[in-house]
């Protein structure tokens, strides 16, 4: 732990010990506003296609959480949690107010090479790790010898790989994975199990009322908008603001569309602001993603849209690594074939390096500008 994360958790300890209300931002940790409102904690959100924003929210809505991963998940203080992202990122931020309100130990990985990580919650004997995809594929990529201590892993901010959540299991061959489906405004919405089925995020979280509703706001059984009740939900905006979040009576939308199936598995497209139009049919790039994700040999990757004289918007495939033409092909072939020439992408770029923000996510702002300055 480097000592600018050192001081950040000293901080977030010092102001909940004093009762202050909290803002975890880029710029650092200090102290909120206190309103007539009492306590309150502002988080940054992601900001992945556009300029962040501040989520203000009650300590209440994570708490409500931390006793669900402690009456129905069975974790209790004598299990030691781990970290790996920056304390500034919600989730790891959540992760460790969470291990705090249990009263386990916890060690923040923050900044520490993947393999040292990885020593890290061998030495310590980790039982729970929260981590993103990126994270967790990282992390499996520098391990040498399973972990057997691992007893959760929670997985958020993205969909699992078969290969990565293959390399996860063989990692931590004693650990129940479970993928959970979220957002800063929602926290928790779905989690896995078991039972889900591929391309699922699983049922609604314990707590989390669903539905979907299409353009006119009727309940629908198609695709739609994902309408999320529970008492996990953030009060507004401190700053910034998004024409896609929209309250109707208890139930928020963020913009995201998706299906629920009759056993009520969710099925999350991608947000409505990143659908494109292709050839006159709707594109979801986070599902052009995750078909890319899928291909043998594919790490971190992206699909970025760009403008088409004659198709009016075409999907550019961006991967890390080397230049590979066979590979490239393969991902093309995989693509047209499960999701139809319209989503299949056009070119595949290789790049050394995917820029990436410090929540684990893609930069999909600096790469479809390099993009742009690509074409």
């Amino acid at each position: 732990m480097g000592s600018a994360t050192a001081r950040a958790l000293e901080a977030v300890v010092d102001l909940l010990r004093r009762g202050k209300s909290l803002s975890v931002t880029q710029a650092g940790v200090g102290a909120a506003e206190q309103t007539g409102a009492g306590q309150r904690l502002l988080v940054q959100s992601a900001g992945s296609t556009g300029a962040p924003k501040i989520i203000r929210r009650s300590p209440a809505s994570w708490r409500a959480s931390f006793e669900v991963t402690r009456d129905r998940f069975g974790v209790g203080p004598k299990a030691p949690y781990a970290v790996l992202g920056a304390i500034t990122h919600s989730l790891t931020l959540y992760a460790v107010l969470e291990a705090f309100d249990i009263g386990c130990d916890l060690s923040v990985l923050t900044g520490l090479s993947p393999r040292s990580q990885a020593r890290a919650l061998r030495e310590n004997g980790v039982q729970v790790l929260y981590a993103t995809p990126t994270q967790l594929r990282l992390l499996a990529a520098a391990s040498e010898e399973p972990i057997e201590s691992l007893r959760w892993v929670f997985c958020g901010g993205g969909m699992l790989d078969v290969s990565t959540r293959t390399q996860i299991c063989e990692m931590f061959p004693r650990a129940t994975v479970r993928e959970f489906f979220g957002a800063s405004e929602t926290s928790f919405v779905a989690i896995s199990d078991a039972q889900t089925p591929p391309g699922a995020v699983g049922r609604a979280y314990p707590g989390v009322e669903l539905c979907i509703r299409d353009g006119q706001g009727r309940h629908t059984s198609g695709t739609g908008e994902i309408w999320v009740k529970s008492p996990y939900l953030f009060d507004g905006y401190a700053m910034g603001n998004s024409p896609d979040t929209r309250w109707q009576g208890d139930y928020l939308s963020i913009g995201e569309m998706g299906q629920l199936d009759q056993g009520g598995n969710l099925t999350v497209l991608g947000r409505k602001s990143r659908m494109v139009t292709v050839a006159d049919q709707n594109v979801f790039p986070e599902v052009v993603e995750a078909q890319m994700r899928a291909v043998p040999g594919v790490g971190p990757c992206a699909a970025i849209p760009v403008p088409d004289p004659t198709r009016g918007q075409v999907i550019v495939g961006v991967v890390e690594g080397a230049q590979d033409d066979a590979l490239a092909r393969r991902l093309q072939a995989h693509c047209r074939n499960v999701l139809g020439a319209h989503a299949c992408p056009r070119r595949i770029v290789f790049v050394d390096r995917l820029p990436m923000l410090s929540a684990g996510k893609a930069d999909l702002v600096a790469l479809a500008r390099d993009l742009g300055q690509r074409v």
